[in-house]
């Protein structure tokens, strides 16, 4: 091993066995997804009950109006990776037009209804389990309606997370005070919290399928019934809540623009993956709607030097990474997004598709590889593609000054510059008060982290890596009869008709939702992902060097020291950088950091366990042994499985 060897006292045992594992960002998912396993579900049937779980107990990090995206690979199929598209679009009455004139805006915003996208989650989920899936939904969703119904011991993140903004939900979101603050508090860590109304739309698509089962529908007629009701529910509900204007991430009250008709136009697909190849291992990633290709890239770039430059534990390793990481999220921000279909507007950027045949081919690799030097870059520095002109680059701010009163803006703690709603699952500085869970909340209680993490393996072969994220709690008023608040994934999108990844109604906002599932002679041997917006493949290529080049564990290379460069226009509102920075974890030590620093990277040590909240899980086709690991950071992650 030409690695820095890794701790020999891990912080949990790499988990082996032979039936099924899973492996979510808490405790409860994981183990109702390996209830399921347990009572002859599949691995696809246990990814949709922990999922909806996952809904239920980390309401602030994700919920049913929001997004997902998954990769996946069947036992009958394993050597056809796929991808369950989650990713709603952006809905009709979402124009440049009207967000940048009528409105007034420069960026959309990162809360409020103006920022959300149809949500697709729930009909990814009831696609899978249709396609994939052997369960009925009524026992998919028993669980998640169990507590929902009943009540979960709330943690104290979410505790948090609604201290901190409960001035803003007493003075703009009456609705969200309402589910959030019932008798006028905050409920207290470990108190049993109910959702009755989320409960309530979950029993709907229930008795939905019940009432086409009945009537003579074979399976997938049942599901597909359910998924009309949710669509119904949800698309009537929402209209007209959002018709009535209520305060967004600019200080200023706006309307929505999300209709029934937008709700009722969307349906979950499945794609083929994006896939590169490296030391001997397919790895599988979204194609450029997500930001899934910027990690083959950075692995195509990588891919050209030796096994000993690839150590992330070691200055001249952290060094190369960090700088292929800056070129990755280079192209990224320039020439990624939804090329779409059927757009006849004409404008500069749409219609084009993204040159991934060029992005990560290896010779164009070999000039990306190039570009690094000794020192670390301080400018963004995409590539050119032959034959086509380089898109704009995005605006480049380092801060977003407004003059808006505290606890007036969801996402910012002051006037001044305004801090981001999104999703960096970051803990920055000594004086960042913690979730519980690895986040950061600030002063009104912007919670830096929106996104949950499930992986899950059957005894068959079937493996899936999937990351649910949006419509979290603290993202948008909690909309009346549903128990939810809808999601900002619009935030992604430029109000730049020249760029590819503009606001363009029916186009997927550039998601930064990026699972990966690495395949070893056409056969999934790992599915893993974290949370985290622009970091989750950052935190994800650190895993996978250590994992595939350096001989880690699966567990040995979550608890390794993580790191990620801000080197980069954030994914979130107010999408601002720092010029060659870089976010690293203390443990990587004080030499490594002082060389890093020697190099010209501007440093931010987030404390010892800060950074990344991976999960993941394995299997040796040779033997059928199945593995899992799940972070330590924040106690909240667990894997369980036999």
């Amino acid at each position: 091993m030409t690695f820095v060897p890794p701790t020999p006292h891990p912080t949990r045992p790499d988990l082996r066995g032979t039936f099924g594992m899973a492996a979510s960002t808490h405790w409860l998912a994981s183990a109702s997804a390996q209830s399921v396993l347990e009572r002859g579900g599949t691995a696809f049937d246990a990814a949709v009950a922990g999922a909806f779980v996952l809904h239920v107990v980390e309401p602030h990090l994700n919920g049913p109006g929001g997004d997902m995206t998954a990769i996946l690979a069947t036992a009958s199929e394993p050597d056809r990776p796929r991808v369950l598209m989650g990713q709603g679009p952006a809905p009709a009455g979402a124009t440049i037009a009207h967000y940048r004139d009528a409105e007034g805006l420069e960026l959309v915003p990162g809360s409020g209804a103006l920022a959300a996208a149809v949500p697709g989650a729930v009909d990814a989920w009831l696609l899978l389990l249709r396609d994939h899936g052997t369960w009925t939904v009524a026992d998919a969703l028993a669980p998640a309606i169990g507590y929902a119904r009943d009540g979960h011991p709330v943690l104290a993140a979410v505790c948090r997370t609604i201290e901190g903004v409960a001035e803003l939900f007493r003075e703009h979101w009456p609705t969200s005070a309402e589910r959030w603050l019932p008798g006028g508090r905050a409920p207290r860590p470990g108190e049993l919290v109910t959702n009755h109304e989320l409960a309530a739309v979950l029993e709907r698509l229930v008795a939905a399928e019940a009432e086409a089962a009945a009537g003579g529908a074979d399976r997938a007629g049942a599901v597909d019934a359910a998924r009309a009701a949710w669509r119904a529910t949800v698309g009537e509900a929402v209209e007209e809540f959002v018709r009535t204007p209520h305060r967004h991430a600019d200080g200023r009250d706006h309307a929505g623009v999300l209709t029934a008709a937008d709700v009722a136009g969307f349906e979950a697909s499945f794609e083929d993956a994006v896939t590169v190849e490296f030391r001997g291992h397919t790895v599988a990633k979204t194609a450029a709607w997500g930001q899934g290709p910027a990690l083959l890239e950075a692995l195509r770039i990588l891919d050209g030097f030796d096994d000993a430059r690839l150590d992330p534990s070691t200055e001249l390793g952290a060094h190369t990474v960090l700088e292929a990481l800056k070129l990755a999220l280079a192209d990224r921000d320039t020439w990624f997004g939804d090329a779409g279909s059927g757009d006849e507007s004409g404008a500069p950027g749409h219609g084009d598709e993204v040159p991934l045949d060029v992005l990560l081919s290896a010779e164009y690799a070999a000039a990306r590889r190039a570009l690094i030097g000794d020192r670390a870059s301080h400018d963004v520095r995409p590539g050119a593609v032959p034959g086509r002109p380089t898109p704009p680059a995005p605006s480049l701010r380092t801060s977003y000054a407004t003059d808006v009163p505290a606890a007036a803006l969801p996402g910012a703690p002051a006037g001044g510059p305004a801090a981001g709603v999104g999703e960096p699952t970051v803990v920055v500085g000594a004086t960042a008060p913690l979730n519980g869970d690895g986040l950061e909340t600030d002063a009104t209680g912007a919670t830096r982290g929106d996104t949950c993490h499930l992986d899950v393996v059957d005894r068959w072969g079937n493996m899936i890596s999937a990351t649910p994220s949006g419509g979290w709690l603290q993202s948008s008023p909690s909309v009346p009869g549903l128990g939810f608040a809808l999601g900002t994934r619009l935030q992604m999108t430029w109000l730049d008709e020249s760029s590819p990844s503009a606001l363009v109604p029916g186009r997927r906002p550039r998601t930064t939702l990026t699972p990966t599932l690495v395949l070893r002679d056409g056969e999934p041997v790992l599915a893993c992902g974290s949370p985290g917006g622009d970091q989750q493949d950052q935190w994800q290529l650190a895993f996978l060097l250590r994992v595939l080049v350096g001989g880690y564990t699966p567990q040995e290379a979550i608890d390794a020291p993580a790191l990620h460069t801000t080197s980069a226009p954030g994914s979130f509102w107010p999408r601002t950088w720092t010029p060659g920075g870089a976010v690293v974890e203390d443990r990587l030590g004080a030499a490594v950091l002082a060389g890093l620093a020697e190099r010209g990277h501007v440093l931010t040590l987030a404390g010892d366990w800060a950074l990344g909240r991976l999960s993941a899980v394995t299997r040796d086709p040779a033997t059928g042994v199945l593995g899992a690991a799940a972070n330590p950071r924040g106690a909240q992650g667990y894997a369980a499985g036999r």
